[in-house]
């Protein structure tokens, strides 16, 4: 069977090599040249994971049986056009995946089935001061269309959205941009497997972030279980049912992200697909459920084993995980950890770098600025934190003056 994956980055890594111990042919698209997923893919082709159309000749050329992508947002619309038009499976139909990808189609389902959202407002370049009046500053600037944390601003004032708006616009299709206020909150995301219009919710994590100036939300840890689980697990059992309803999502994964802070929840966006922080790896690990397996053979049109999903009680999961998606200083790579030490350490399960020697690494304003990703396990939270620090510890990015490179954000 052949199976046409979109994206060759880190995030889709798994599923190309996954294909390839199926036997299955994996042709990946993408528009960089030669992304690590292409080296491994049984075929490649210059064709940008947004190119609906491009994609469609692809899928023509190679006759391929499925279609899919994971860890990224954007390209759930481009898979569910292309098995629309060439009736291949697709968790989502057409409009489910306009709603789940836009943020503009998004915010207004959330306003219409009463999800709880912040207070926004759509503008354009040319916009007006009294098209903001109803929102209190500081805001939220993003592209309605982009992911990645590209183009998203904190921002103070009308001045700094009006030096601003033409850079988040850049990374938009589209010539509006959202403002949201800013919510004074912590950030956990839900993730989880709706079959025959059932929502199990696999994992809540704690998403930990940074802001670098008036870059803001760049993700550097998913932390198992959250922190705010045992408070707040019935409002997130009730709103994240409410979003599938809401959506009309029938079949497939879902990652729902949400905002803790004084007035309860607001739900941040939605997404119909793994996580970006290797959540094919993470939940099998803590779940036996192999969501990677599922979505694999959904596209293809397999029949799925539900077996673990359905006994899978998310409140009895004593686990304790983190994936911790780490940053670097900018610089020139001399050398690198040896990974095979990093993962005999304790709780160190995976460990993974994004770059190699003689890279040039730039300055953070984006999540594609990762440096690499290492998945670390504990029996409690004092040995997770333990093990976490002990890592970074050992972890090293050396550049051509000795320094060490890696940052550890949040020391644990």
């Amino acid at each position: 069977m052949k199976l046409l994956i979109l994206g060759g980055g880190s995030s889709q890594i798994n599923a190309i090599k996954r294909g390839n111990e199926k036997g299955i042919t994996t042709i990946v698209s993408d528009y960089y040249k030669d992304p690590p997923g292409k080296k491994i893919s049984d075929f490649g082709e210059l064709v940008s994971t947004f190119d609906v159309e491009g994609n469609i000749k692809v899928a023509k050329k190679h006759d391929i049986d499925g279609i899919m992508t994971l860890g990224t947002d954007q390209p759930i619309y481009t898979t569910a056009k292309v098995a629309n038009k060439l009736e291949l499976p697709s968790f989502l139909n057409v409009d489910t995946a306009k709603a789940v990808t836009n943020k503009k189609v998004m915010k207004k389902i959330f306003k219409e089935n009463k999800i709880p959202t912040v207070n926004y407002a759509l503008i354009n370049k040319n916009f007006k001061e009294e098209e903001l009046k109803n929102l209190k500053f500081p805001v939220v600037m993003k592209p309605i269309d982009s992911q990645g944390q590209r183009g998203i601003y904190k921002l103070n004032s009308i001045d700094d959205i009006k030096e601003k708006i033409k850079d988040t616009l850049s990374y938009s299709r589209e010539d509006i941009a959202l403002v949201e206020e800013y919510y004074e909150s912590e950030e956990i995301t839900v993730s989880g497997w709706v079959h025959g219009g059932k929502t199990h919710i696999i994992l809540v994590t704690d998403r930990v972030t940074f802001s670098k100036n008036k870059h803001i939300g760049i993700c550097l840890a998913h932390d198992f279980p959250s922190k705010h689980l045992d408070d707040y697990h019935k409002d997130i059992e009730k709103i994240t049912k409410k979003i599938v309803k809401a959506f009309k999502i029938k079949e497939g994964p879902i990652y729902f992200q949400m905002l803790i802070g004084k007035k309860g929840i607001k739900v941040n966006e939605v997404a119909c697909r793994i996580g970006g922080a290797y959540e094919d790896e993470l939940i099998p690990l803590l779940t036996g459920i192999d969501i990677l397996d599922m979505v694999i053979d959904y596209s293809l049109g397999k029949e799925i084993d539900y077996t673990e999903l359905e006994r899978y009680d998310l409140l009895k999961n004593n686990k304790k995980a983190s994936v911790q998606l780490f940053f670097s200083r900018p610089g020139k790579i001399k050398s690198l950890s040896n990974l095979k030490e990093i993962k005999s350490l304790p709780g160190v399960i995976e460990a993974k770098f994004n770059f190699k020697v003689g890279d040039e690494l730039k300055k953070i304003v984006n999540a594609t600025a990762r440096a690499g990703y290492m998945i670390i396990l504990g029996k409690n939270k004092k040995s997770l934190a333990r093990n976490i620090n002990r890592a970074f510890e050992n972890l090293k990015m050396y550049d051509y003056n000795d320094n060490n490179l890696v940052i550890q954000y949040k020391i644990y």
